[in-house]
């Protein structure tokens, strides 16, 4: 019996072994922007959608969503643009509506419902119950996929949860380390909640290289190099995000001039600084507080030490 049942051990350690899986080879790291067919895409949609060619930039977006279904920058975008055409969002959210209706199954389904739920709230009408439930349904259908978490972290970061925010995106870095709004809300939530503009910057330093039409991550990266006291690279980051933004629908156009203003301030180039100033005025990209400035400035509160001037970007 003995003998028999070592026979036996054996026979199963053979099976066992013959039955085991090959080791597989790693999965290559997850790069969306390596797709040329999405980053060509995604590319002609965001310079539309920074000209505030709204319509064909919505159509766009959904071109490049059809390569990469989940990809949370094109899904974002896709309902900024909505929500800047009349009923855009309500007519996303029907069709998504019924996406989910027939699919309850689809992650990709909740996540784009929830992700418009999101973005509703931008036109008055809170949505946030339903978007958490949405998000939450498509973490429970698969909780590695990225873009569920992605957008739970952004609700979170709403709230002013900046720890809770920072797991979810840290959770969606796993399974897509490339995950730009993941890094650039990690990037906001190390520089702005965490006082710690340094590990920021590790997030974010590297986006423009994956999405060089990105014109609002050119933006964060100047701030985040203006709190490092990294002027002249601030500056030519917050240029870099103002030719990018040619409508001036993003926090570059909208608020560049000003961060250029500030930041030749801090370095006693009064004269330039007024002139990005006034750009600011006659485009009211912040107006309200460039003309604060101006009046600051006025009144002789900054010291003038420039030495020569650079003159700002043309007018669009």
């Amino acid at each position: 019996m003995a003998a028999f049942a070592r026979l036996l051990t054996g026979v199963l350690a053979l099976g066992l072994a013959l039955a085991a899986p090959l080791s597989a080879a790693p999965l290559p790291e997850r790069n969306d922007y390596a797709n040329p067919q999405f980053a060509t895409a995604l590319g002609a949609a965001l310079k539309d959608f920074y000209a505030r060619n709204f319509e064909q930039a919505q159509r766009e977006f959904e071109t490049a969503l059809n390569i990469v279904p989940d990809n949370t920058l094109a899904i974002a975008f896709l309902n900024a643009s909505a929500s800047h055409v009349g009923g855009g969002l309500d007519v996303l959210s029907n069709i998504e509506e019924d996406a989910v209706g027939k699919s309850p199954k689809s992650y990709i389904a909740h996540v784009r419902l929830g992700f418009t739920y999101l973005f509703s709230g931008l036109l008055g009408r809170d949505r946030s119950v339903d978007a958490r439930e949405e998000l939450n349904a498509a973490v429970n259908l698969d909780a590695t996929a990225q873009a569920a978490h992605v957008g739970l972290g952004i609700m979170r970061s709403n709230e002013r949860s900046a720890n809770r925010a920072k797991t979810e995106f840290l959770a969606a870095l796993r399974n897509d380390p490339n995950n730009v709004l993941a890094r650039e809300y990690l990037g906001t939530i190390y520089q702005v909640d965490l006082r710690d503009p340094q590990e920021g910057l590790k997030y974010v330093v590297g986006v423009p290289n994956l999405v060089p039409d990105y014109a609002d991550i050119q933006f964060h990266l100047a701030s985040i190099m203006q709190d490092l006291k990294l002027y002249d690279d601030a500056i030519r980051y917050a240029k870099a995000g103002i030719a990018l933004d040619t409508g001036r629908v993003g926090e570059a156009g909208q608020h560049g001039y000003v961060l250029i203003a500030q930041i030749l301030l801090q370095q006693k180039k009064v004269g330039e600084a007024k002139k990005y100033l006034q750009q600011a005025v006659t485009y009211d990209a912040d107006g309200i507080y460039a003309k604060k400035l101006l009046d600051k400035i006025a009144k002789g509160d900054y010291e003038d030490k420039s030495a020569g001037s650079t003159p700002p970007p043309a007018k669009h």
